[in-house]
């Protein structure tokens, strides 16, 4: 069970994403679980969407058990067929969609020589194409629902700056970075109600960052550690990150689009 959601102060206004309806993949657990149970909290009926079946189904069991409305449904972003079921699925169990945040992701630690064509592809597939895949089939559900709706796509300070040991996860996250744009410019000019945003987190520790702790051969303890010394005010939690989801997500971001927001405890001010 994930730590219940702590509200930051009181009299915060709540319901900012009543009568929407959100599909957050990867929210079995870490950052996406985070995002789906606070926009869950703010009124949002939330699909959580991940591969791990087990995780998934606790993840909205929880949120059902919280007071908020969520329901579990099996994907692999990788795969078309799974995107275009999600959605019809969606839309035909709440009649439309508003919000997609493509968070699903995976990283392989190894530098350009070290990255075999196998690490190469099964990353580009799970962080660029399942992004690339969520973000057409997501216009297409959105487009003619004449409401407000937001897409927002998890790249990573990665995608803005560069690491030596994580080549293959560098390059899929720029690759978000720069379709994210462009797809919010496409929606802009064919006149959608649409937006498209990336956010692009430093270290949040997670299922994800204890497979690079592993991969550097420490534990996730000494990576932590590590990772505290080159954020100027500490490491993040998944909640931070989640914040930032709900501001792109509700309507007051409705002025936002194509726009990369970095959150990174001030690692990239350096």
């Amino acid at each position: 069970m994930s730590k219940k959601i702590a509200d930051p102060g009181k009299g915060r206004c709540k319901g900012r994403l009543a009568g929407k309806v959100a599909i957050v993949t990867g929210s079995a657990g870490g950052i996406g679980r985070a995002t789906a149970e606070l926009f869950a909290q703010e009124g949002a009926k939330v699909v959580v969407a991940d591969i791990n079946e087990s995780k998934g189904k606790q993840a909205a069991a929880e949120i059902r058990r919280e007071g908020g409305e969520a329901i579990f449904m099996g994907l692999n972003v990788t795969r078309e067929g799974n995107w275009q079921a999600l959605m019809e699925a969606t839309v035909k169990m709440y009649g439309k969609l508003n919000i997609l945040v493509n968070n699903a992701g995976i990283s392989q630690i190894a530098d350009i020589e070290n990255t075999t064509l196998d690490d190469w592809n099964a990353v580009l597939a799970v962080n660029a194409t399942g992004v690339f895949l969520g973000t057409k089939y997501a216009i297409r559900a959105m487009k003619n629902n004449g409401e407000l709706c937001s897409i927002i796509n998890r790249s990573s300070i990665d995608g803005q700056v560069a690491e030596p040991h994580l080549f293959a996860y560098c390059a899929s996250k720029g690759a978000v970075t720069t379709l994210t744009k462009s797809a919010a410019l496409s929606c802009g000019a064919r006149g959608y109600t649409i937006r498209v945003n990336s956010v692009h987190p430093a270290y949040v520790p997670t299922a994800m960052t204890q497979g690079e702790a592993a991969g550097y051969g420490i534990d996730e303890e000494e990576y932590r550690e590590r990772m505290k010394t080159i954020h100027p005010i500490g490491v993040g939690e998944p909640l931070d990150v989640a914040y930032l989801d709900l501001y792109l997500a509700a309507d007051e971001s409705k002025w936002v689009t194509g726009a990369a927001f970095t959150i990174d405890g001030g690692v990239t001010a350096q």
